[in-house]
C-alpha cells in the first residue's frame, strides 16, 4: 500500500468530511419542515440500504479475500476474511449494546413527535437528545473508518460508500436536533450538536491515517476490509431498513433497496 498518493488521501479524507456534515442536512430538514417527508426517508434510506449492501457482498468482501489469499493461500485466507467480515459485525454490534436503546440513534424521532407533552419535559429531551449526539458520533467513528479506507483503494467505490453513508446520516440529523431544539428552542444550538456528532468520521479517518496507514500491509488492508462489510450490511440491517419501516413507508423503502443496488450494480459495471 506504499503507492498512495497524498493527493489520494485527501479526496478521502474530503469524502469523508462530506459524509459526516450530511447530519447538518437532517438538522436543516428538522428546521424547515413543517412535517417529516417520510416518503422521501424511507426511499433515501431503503437506497442507503441497497448501496451498502451490494457494495458489501459484490465488491468490498472479495476485495479484502483476494488480498488475503494472496497471502495466507486459498483455504485459510477465506477463512481470515469470513472472521474478519463477522467480527466487524460484531464489533458494531457491541457499540450498539453499550448505548442504552433510549438514546440509541436507531430509534429515529420524527417532527411530529414532538408533542407539547414531550416539548414541556425539556430536561429530558436535552438529555435525549446529548446522548443522541454522542451515541451517533460513536457509531460515525467505524463509518469514517470505512469510507476512507474505501476511498484510499478505489475512489470509485469510496464516492459510493460516503453517499449511502451521507444518505443514512439525515435521519441522525433529525435525531439530534428536533429534541435539542425543543428543549433549548435554539436551532444554533441544535444544529451545532448535531453538526459535531457527525465531525466523527472525519476523526475516524484521521484515526486510521494516523495509527493505520504506516502498518497497511496487504493483510491489514484485507481484514479491515471485510471488517468494513460486515459493519456496513449490520448497520443496513439493523438500522436503515427497520427506521425506514418506522417511517411508516415498507414499500417504498424496498423498492429505494432494489434502486440502490442498480445504481451500485451499474456504477461498478461502467468501471471495469
Amino acid at each position: 500500500m506504499e503507492n498512495i498518493a497524498f493527493s489520494q488521501v485527501l479526496m478521502a479524507f474530503g469524502l469523508t468530511l462530506l459524509a459526516g456534515l450530511a447530519t447538518g442536512i437532517g438538522s436543516a430538514m428538522a428546521f424547515f419542515a413543517k412535517r417529516t417527508n417520510t416518503k422521501f426517508l424511507s426511499l433515501a434510506l431503503g437506497f442507503s440500504a441497497g448501496v451498502m449492501i451490494y457494495v458489501s457482498f459484490v465488491e468490498i468482501f472479495f476485495k479484502a479475500k483476494d488480498s488475503l489469499t494472496e497471502v495466507y493461500g486459498e483455504v485459510s485466507g477465506t477463512w481470515v476474511t469470513v472472521v474478519s467480515f463477522f467480527g466487524g459485525m460484531l464489533l458494531i454490534a457491541i457499540i450498539d449494546k453499550l448505548i442504552p436503546s433510549a438514546e440509541n440513534p436507531h430509534e429515529m424521532e420524527s417532527i411530529e413527535d414532538m408533542t407539547e407533552e414531550k416539548r414541556r419535559n425539556s430536561p429530558h429531551l436535552m438529555r435525549m437528545g446529548l446522548f443522541t449526539a454522542l451515541a451517533i458520533a460513536i457509531h460515525n467513528f467505524p463509518e469514517g473508518l470505512a469510507t476512507f479506507t474505501a476511498a484510499l483503494t478505489d475512489p470509485n467505490l469510496g464516492i459510493a460508500i460516503a453517499v449511502a453513508i451521507a444518505i443514512h446520516n439525515i435521519p441522525e440529523g433529525i435525531a439530534v436536533s428536533v429534541p435539542i431544539y425543543y428543549a433549548t428552542g435554539s436551532k444554533r444550538k441544535a444544529f451545532k450538536l448535531s453538526f459535531l456528532s457527525g465531525l466523527a468520521e472525519p476523526v475516524g479517518a484521521l484515526v486510521g491515517y494516523l495509527i493505520l496507514m504506516p502498518f497497511l500491509t496487504p493483510t491489514l488492508f484485507g481484514i479491515i476490509f471485510a471488517a468494513v462489510a460486515g459493519i456496513m450490511v449490520f448497520i443496513s440491517l439493523d438500522e436503515l431498513l427497520p427506521a425506514a419501516q418506522k417511517y411508516g413507508e415498507h414499500h417504498l423503502s424496498i423498492y429505494g433497496l432494489f434502486v440502490g443496488m442498480l445504481v451500485m450494480a451499474f456504477s461498478l459495471l461502467m468501471f471495469l
